[in-house]
């Protein structure tokens, strides 16, 4: 399959134009192939503070991962990428409260909640659990255009409560704590989870919408 020539991407479009130029629609199963290599642009060995995706090395088990894909485009009702040229540069998967719960039934009692949130917001809530642009096209408000579709539809389905998980120990990812700041997301409360081995701080940060 034809590479993602995120350069002359760049070359061609400022700023500006390329945000006027996504478009973002509902993944697609034919979408699976351009999300893995989204994933693994910013997943990969070498971990980088700044780039995200600080735990899974993408590059390491494509059939696996791209199974992984395949299977939440069909089971999420918000997944999403944002595309350029028919062409799709980045992604968003997120979870309603049912679905995340399904696989991580005591999450929200793992959490400890910060003294001045209100657990009222539990009742009803998506969970944004990725979010990724291909390396070289960050920081052109893609991920905003991603954030205005979920906030668009669940609002819709009278969901008001957004929920996030960032990772700050043992490799904090600065890329998703600035993108929490920039979305005004607030500190809800933080959970510790042991995964290969490593036990791992993650900071639970909440939007109402």
């Amino acid at each position: 399959m034809e590479q993602l020539n995120t350069g002359a991407i760049t070359r061609t479009l400022d700023k500006h134009s390329l945000a006027d130029s996504i478009c973002v629609r509902k993944a697609i199963p034919e979408d699976v192939n351009e999300i893995y290599r989204i994933a693994a642009t910013v997943g990969h060995k070498t971990k980088d503070s700044n780039h995200g995706f600080l735990i899974d090395d993408y590059k390491s088990g494509p059939s696996k991962y791209k199974e992984m894909f395949l299977s939440n485009i069909f089971e999420l009702d918000y997944f999403y990428v944002a595309y350029t040229a028919q062409k799709p540069i980045a992604f968003l998967m997120a979870y309603t409260k049912a679905q995340w719960l399904k696989y991580n039934p005591d999450w929200l009692n793992e959490i400890f909640w910060h003294p001045h949130f209100n657990k009222r917001y539990t009742g009803k809530f998506a969970l944004v659990d990725k979010t990724a642009v291909c390396s070289g096209l960050t920081g052109m408000g893609i991920g905003s255009k991603l954030y205005e579709r979920l906030i668009s539809d669940i609002t819709s389905k009278g969901i008001r409560n957004i929920f996030a998980e960032t990772i700050v120990n043992p490799v904090p990812n600065f890329a998703s704590l600035q993108f929490r700041k920039k979305q005004k997301y607030q500190l809800a409360g933080v959970r510790y989870e042991e995964y290969n081995g490593d036990i791992l701080t993650d900071m639970i940060y909440h939007k109402r919408v």
